[in-house]
Formats: C-alpha cells, structure tokens, sequence
C-alpha cells in the first residue's frame, strides 16, 4: 500500500496534476455516452468511494481532509460530481431522442405541470425543514475552526483563505494581486453577465443536451472543474507550509525549504540571452513581453478564424467572435503561466514594478 500512496504523492506533483485534471475533463467531454450510463456511473462511484476510504486510513490525509473548513470541499464535490452526472446523462438521452425525431425528456414531461401552490411551496418548505436541521446538526458535532487571537509576533506557518477562495488565492501566486483578485474576477463575472448577449444559438434552450451544446459545455466546464474545482483541492491538499507543495499522503514539514529563482521573461532574454544588463527605458526592458501579449491576444483569433474556428466565426461575426476568444484566451492564460511557472520558474511575462504593473 505504501508503494500506491508513494504513486499518488508522485502524481501529485502540479504539472502532472494539473495535466491529468485536463486529460480527465477531455475524456468527460469524449466518452459522455460511455461514463454517464447508470452502471458505469455506479462503478466509478465505489472506485472513488473506495479510494476514500483507503485515503483515510492515512494519518497524514485524514489530519487534513478532517479539518471542520475542508468538509465542505467533500460536500461540494458529491453535489458537482452528481448534478454533473445527471444533466450529462439527460442530454445523452435527449441527444438520442433527438437523433430518432422523437421529442426530448423536457417536452415530454411538459404535460406533467403542478401548481405553484402547494404543490412547489410545500416541497420548498420540506427541503427548508431538512436544510435546516442538517446546518444545526453540522453545527453542533462539527466546531467552527476559530483559533486564537491574531499575535504580531507569531507567523503562522500556512494562511489560507476560505476554501471557496483557495482557487482565486492560487492564481495570486502567477499574477499581480491587482490582476488576480480584480481584474480576472471581474472579466468572469462581465463573461458570465454577457453570455447571452455573445451567445446567441438558440439551440439547448430549455432542455438538456450535450451534442448540440459540445463547444459552450467544453470551455465552461474547463473553466469551472479544471480551473476552479481543480485549483481548490490543490490548494486545499497540496499546498502547505511555507506555499510549498505536498502529497496527500505526504507529512507536512515545517521546515521544508524549496529552492526557487523565479525570472522574469525580460532578464531571461536579456540577461540569460543576451548576455547584457536590463535597459533603463522600461518599453524596451518589457519590449518583448508587450510583442509577445499583444501577439497572444491579437494575432491568435483571426488565425483561429481562418482555420479551426471558420465555422463558428460565420455564426457568431466579428464582433461576438472576438469577444468570445478575447474571453477564452485570458482564461487559457492562467493554465499557461501556472505551466511557465512550474517548468521554467517564469514569474512574469511583462514585469513594470514602477508602475504597479505586472502580467
């Protein structure tokens, strides 16, 4: 067994994990025909469960999958994986009835209407009574993880914020605070806000369907699981004292030292590269970071246009076309500079500490 914890602790290294959490939502988004039947589902949920339960025989994850502020983490990832499964598996069903020209699971079931009272008020109510009695329950055996007040001469050895936040707090170690925690939060909720108005295929509205829909469920679900669900349990798990990473079945040492000369694009080239000092004008020091972002975000669309992507830019126009990809590519950026990080220790691409700018 301890030959197994060693495997998991050695996939767990950020690039192979990361990786495989890609690999696995391509394989979600390819095989949805095959995972979401009722019996493969069902096996899939006594491997993870039995996993689990191997996991927890370990001190060293049971000390933290058992901490009162990570339950939640496996509440929320039941309630994912579930809801996941069920909305896969109505539109693969749907998808099929299409297919045949039969009508799909929402019309069918549109002859089936009950009145909002009391039909819909008395399950809210139910559901409410149940709710609440759980929250007081989890209350009263699980105690709020409060410890004592603040002390300026102690540095606690790990701070992370809620795990809610560990995702938002893990892109602050690949970008300036200022663009991790407002600019790119604010580009998502805008994104989600606009989705309507840049999206305009009338097809999947109001019932389930996977086929359809492949290209919108492939970049919000790499979104949401990959970059947000994905990003919370490393930060939960694997991240520990000193920000250093760790196994899951890895003790986590205090005094753990890692060794890192994080770079930035423009010393690598100049420095590295050219074998020169850094100019004094800031616009030629970051001039190839500036060429290479503008060229990231410039010149890839209309390439994408042109090749991959023609069918989707005669639908969607120009302007619905370049706000999508200008959406999708800050979004690809994260995965990138987390990859430039770990393989190559490259802080930042554009560095203007002078001007609080850095990307």
């Amino acid at each position: 067994m301890q030959a197994l914890k060693d495997l998991i602790n050695f996939l767990s290294n950020p690039v192979i994990y990361f990786s495989l959490s890609i690999v696995m939502w391509w394989a979600v988004m390819k095989f949805h025909h095959v995972w979401t039947r009722p019996k493969v589902a069902g096996y899939i949920t006594l491997v993870a469960l039995a996993f689990l339960a191997f996991a927890f025989t370990d001190v060293n994850f049971y000390k933290e999958a058992t901490k009162p502020d990570n339950v939640p983490i496996w509440l929320m990832t039941g309630g994912v994986g579930f809801f996941m499964w069920l909305s896969f598996r109505r539109g693969v069903i749907n998808d099929q009835l299409m297919a045949e020209g039969k009508p799909n699971l929402e019309k069918q079931e549109s002859d089936k209407k009950v009145y909002t009272w009391p039909d819909l008020v008395y399950s809210e109510l139910i559901c409410m009574v149940l709710f609440t009695a759980f929250m007081i329950c989890w209350a009263v055996l699980l105690k709020a993880p409060l410890e004592e007040p603040a002390n300026a001469g102690v540095t606690p050895a790990i701070a992370k914020a809620p795990w809610y936040f560990l995702g938002l707090q893990e892109m602050l170690v690949y970008y300036d605070p200022w663009i991790a925690g407002v600019v790119l939060p604010t580009l998502i909720l805008v994104g989600l806000i606009a989705l309507p108005y840049y999206d305009i295929n009338p097809k999947g509205n109001g019932y389930y369907t996977v086929k359809e829909r492949y290209f919108a469920i492939w970049g919000f679900g790499f979104g949401f699981i990959v970059l947000w669900i994905a990003l919370i349990f490393l930060g939960t798990f694997m991240r520990g004292p000193g920000w250093n990473f760790f196994g899951p079945f890895e003790y986590w040492d205090t005094h753990k030292v890692v060794a890192l000369n994080n770079i930035n694009l423009s010393e690598l080239i100049w420095v590295k590269l050219f074998g020169t000092g850094l100019p004094t004008n800031v616009l030629v020091r970051e001039a190839f970071g500036i060429l290479l972002t503008i060229a990231y975000l410039v010149v890839i669309p209309p390439i994408l246009a042109t090749t991959i992507f023609k069918d989707l830019y005669a639908k969607m126009g120009f302007t619905r076309y370049n706000l999508l990809m200008f959406l999708l590519l800050v979004m690809v950026s994260l995965p990138l500079k987390m990859y430039l990080r770990w393989l190559f220790n490259l802080k930042y691409i554009i560095s203007i500490p002078e001007y609080l700018f850095n990307v």
